[in-house]
């Protein structure tokens, strides 16, 4: 348990653990998780707060990926039968953000499917959506819109854009056996991109793919090389259709594990807790803050529906947390 102590000593002060180290807690016996989430909680208290940061998407663009994700039922390599649209229109858009804004969050990210947004209609779309929500709504406005280029991202800065979101999914390493059809690097590429142009940048992954703790891990060293500002956690949810649809690798304790050792490998960090949330935490969602997080998405997610947003709002009542921006 001497890991447990420099765990604490380590995220308190900001450092957080090494990966040796990091490996050493995950091996810890899951009859330490109440243990281990004494330790995260100090930790995200001591850099967070009682503060929740709450966001929420829009599916813009469904279905018709040309990728191969192994966990993803917009690709049309799968029959997963969910519903395919091209780029609504900017009105649509802001009409979702407004209502978003009405639940409590205070971050908004447009989400499209694909690879990268090539169109030029579509790029128009977003730069006018952009410039309407800076009218309209008080959020930070965040998009997730695949591998672009660098002009497509100065235009959508200048146009109001402030975060962009772009999972690695998982490590390197395991990379290959969830995705053949573009590699790493240019995923890596597009985060070093959006850091150099100065946005706030958030990359995580989904877990339980069947990756290893060791993936786990070089995941989140990689992350924090990167110097990302917000990690996305994301479980996942099998859907049918899927080469993954059977999967069933994550027990709530693991999420709550997986969550717990991003927190004190990267202490300082913002961890939101995103897809996947209802089906692989189960009734021990409210113990996700207690492992380290202080943030998660409400609403709907991509193609499956989320948690109920008054249940969400009352389980933050229940526990004593805030949702940043909100005054109460």
């Amino acid at each position: 348990m001497d890991i447990l102590k420099k765990a604490l000593q380590n995220g308190l002060n900001g450092q957080g653990l090494s990966g040796p180290d990091a490996m050493a807690l995950a091996a810890l016996p899951n009859d330490n998780i109440y243990e281990i989430l004494s330790v995260t909680d100090k930790v995200r208290r001591r850099h967070k707060g009682m503060e929740v940061n709450l966001c929420s998407i829009v599916n813009a663009k469904s279905g018709l990926c040309k990728e191969d994700c192994s966990f993803c039922a917009q690709s049309i390599k799968y029959n997963t039968a969910i519903k395919e649209y091209p780029m609504v229109g900017a009105e649509a858009i802001v009409d979702a953000a407004v209502k978003a804004e009405s639940t409590g969050a205070r971050e908004f990210s447009i989400v499209t499917s694909g690879t990268k947004i090539e169109k030029e209609k579509d790029v128009s779309i977003l730069i006018e959506t952009l410039k309407s929500m800076r009218e309209t709504v008080g959020m930070e406005r965040c998009a997730s819109l695949g591998i672009l280029k660098r002009e497509v991202l100065e235009d959508l800065k200048e146009s109001g854009l402030e975060s962009y979101h772009h999972n690695l999914e998982t490590s390197a390493s395991f990379f290959p056996n969830i995705c053949t059809t573009h590699r790493y690097e240019e995923d890596i590429e597009v985060i070093k991109t959006a850091k150099e142009l100065g946005f706030y940048v958030c990359s995580g992954g989904i877990f339980g793919l069947g990756e290893s703790w060791a993936d786990r891990i070089e995941l989140a060293e990689t992350l924090k090389k990167l110097e990302v500002d917000s990690i996305p956690v994301n479980f996942l949810n099998p859907r049918p259709g899927t080469p993954l649809e059977g999967a069933k690798n994550l027990t709530p304790i693991d999420c709550l594990k997986i969550i717990a050792v991003i927190r004190l490998m990267m202490p300082v960090k913002d961890i939101v807790i995103c897809g996947g949330r209802n089906v692989g935490l189960r009734d021990l969602q409210p113990l996700i803050f207690a492992a380290g997080a202080n943030g998660m998405m409400i609403g709907n997610y991509l193609t499956t529906p989320g948690r109920d947003i008054e249940a969400d709002t009352q389980m933050l009542k229940d526990l004593g947390l805030k949702p940043r921006g909100v005054d109460r």
